[in-house]
């Protein structure tokens, strides 16, 4: 007897039910990342850390109704003119963070203020944050938390934008047409690519102001 068709994964919308699984999940996917691991250095602590700042994220971003789940991955979506915090949601994350990238908290600021310093004004919508599963990689779930969010840009007519902790993950994103605008190391820690993905119509470099 022939055996099931494998069914490919997919994303549903998230809701605000669905938060504690998705910083699990988040924490669990960036326990490695080269960013985070240069964020908050003391692995013991790590996952303490992350966790605040995925919730930190997770409770600013699930309201805007641009974040998707899968079994085992999560991404997370900012809307057009969302993705920059407020002075007091930043004052939120620092009281919740700064623990943990303790007594490295400048040359964090720094580093990461750096990158957001190049983060494009023009209308788009920002993949904040994407993870799977350790031992889940290879199922096509990042593929598949991709494909809503890159939908609904290409229904709005707009460009998206994200900054790739992991080079690594460089070659899955330009599998899904974005494109590296530029490459930034942070002091004394990894890489960061930021990507663009142009609007349906737009040419690659077209607004990335």
């Amino acid at each position: 007897m022939a055996g099931s068709p494998v069914r490919s994964p997919v994303a549903v919308a998230a809701a605000a039910t669905d938060q504690s699984t998705i910083v699990d999940t988040l924490t669990a996917a960036f326990a490695e990342d080269p960013v985070l691991s240069w964020v908050f250095p003391r692995a013991a602590t790590r996952p303490r850390d992350g966790r605040h700042f995925f919730s930190f994220l997770a409770t600013r971003l699930l309201p805007g109704g641009e974040s998707w789940t899968t079994d085992g991955g999560a991404a997370l979506w900012a809307a057009p003119g969302r993705w920059r915090e407020t002075p007091g949601e930043l004052l939120r994350l620092g009281a919740a963070t700064a623990r943990g990238a303790w007594p490295h908290w400048i040359r964090v600021l720094h580093g990461l203020g750096a990158v957001e310093a190049r983060h494009p004004r023009e209308p788009h919508l920002y993949l904040a944050a994407i993870g799977v599963l350790p031992g889940r990689q290879g199922e096509g779930l990042g593929s598949a938390l991709l494909a809503p969010g890159l939908a609904r840009c290409d229904e709005l007519g707009l460009p998206a934008y994200l900054e790739s902790s992991n080079p690594l993950n460089v070659p899955l994103y330009e599998r899904h047409g974005f494109v590296a605008t530029e490459r930034r190391t942070l002091p004394k820690g990894p890489p960061v690519t930021l990507m663009w993905r142009p609007a349906v119509g737009q040419r690659v470099g077209e607004g990335v102001s």
